[in-house]
């Protein structure tokens, strides 16, 4: 078993404790690189993930959920971050304040990011007042799914065929491909069109605030508001398009960080089933990475880099419509 990859395949990581997961010396990550292809704010737009030593890997299944298992020694220990927390690798795929409706392209081969095409059209977030655009960092934990044929025991709903989404509530903008690590503080649950969509709330490890957030109590006091504002949001950012506003469960309240750490555990044993194919239900999603040793879907290093090649050449980015910036004032 390929070791750059192994705890996507050990089941320890599941019942290991949260007081042994890394020494606290351990902290110079692996880093990834990005080639975009296409033109930005077009429906050929991609940006696809190579590795440190550039090889083409898919951001879904070759990242590792948790960032212990790519960590390297260091001689400068963390000043931040306890050593008896776990945490994880986070895909930024929307920056905050930005509105383009960028994700992993499950459905595509390396599952590069694209851009959300609904009736023939680039989907972009509406400015929902006084909301600008996404309000945090945007983006998905790898090696996660949510399993459409799985029946939530809390929700009772079914996933909704992704991986599990992040907003990172950490005061620094980051760019859209961009792997930060990050640290769990708690969840919501987003019904979306009948479906389980969990929120994880996170900070990234370098922020300043990092150390003193260990909770989503501790996010209520020393951001007040903000989970008040992430809660309209997700009710209402979808009525500028002529849709009622979302359900959330458990009426609209945040579960705490020992409850998230159990659905995203839970979505990487889904995400384990798919891609070693002992899940076969998928909806479509492509399970091809460039490491996974036990996977059926493994591809040579060639394989990877001519998906690379066979897509558009990089282009200069397309004109944005200005109604994207246009604001929505929703009254109650």
């Amino acid at each position: 078993m390929c070791s750059a990859i192994r705890a996507a395949f050990l089941c320890s990581q599941f019942s290991r404790k949260t007081t042994s997961v890394f020494s606290p010396h351990l902290r110079k990550m692996v880093h990834y690189q990005t080639e975009p292809r296409g033109r930005a704010n077009s429906p050929d737009y991609r940006i696809y993930f190579k590795s440190s030593d550039g090889k083409c890997i898919s951001p879904f299944h070759d990242i590792p959920l948790y960032a212990a298992d790519q960590q390297q020694e260091s001689d400068v220990p963390p000043k931040k971050i306890k050593t008896n927390e776990i945490l994880f690798n986070m895909v930024v795929e929307v920056p905050r304040w930005s509105n383009a409706k960028m994700e992993i392209a499950t459905k595509e081969p390396l599952n590069p990011i694209k851009q959300d095409v609904k009736n023939g059209k680039l989907r972009y977030v509406a400015n929902i007042f006084p909301h600008k655009g996404y309000i945090w960092n945007y983006g998905a934990l790898p090696q996660t799914w949510e399993d459409p044929s799985h029946t939530d025991q809390e929700t009772k709903c079914c996933g909704d065929n992704d991986p599990i989404d992040v907003c990172e509530i950490g005061s620094k903008v980051c760019a859209t491909g961009q792997v930060i690590q990050v640290k769990v503080l708690g969840i919501l649950a987003l019904i979306d069109e009948g479906e389980t969509d969990w929120k994880v709330i996170a900070i990234n490890i370098e922020d300043p605030d990092a150390s003193s957030l260990n909770s989503i109590e501790d996010v209520r006091k020393m951001k007040p508001g903000h989970l008040e504002a992430t809660v309209d949001w997700f009710k209402t950012y979808k009525v500028p398009d002529g849709k009622p506003e979302n359900r959330l469960a458990f009426g609209g309240q945040f579960k705490d960080k020992d409850f998230a750490v159990e659905v995203i555990k839970a979505t990487h044993s889904f995400w384990k089933a798919l891609v070693l194919r002992k899940k076969m239900k998928g909806e479509g999603i492509i399970c091809q990475n460039s490491s996974l040793c036990d996977s059926p879907f493994r591809c040579s290093d060639a394989e990877a880099h001519a998906v690379l090649q066979a897509a558009p050449e990089y282009g200069e980015p397309l004109p944005v419509s200005s109604e994207v910036d246009k604001w929505h004032f929703i009254t109650k």
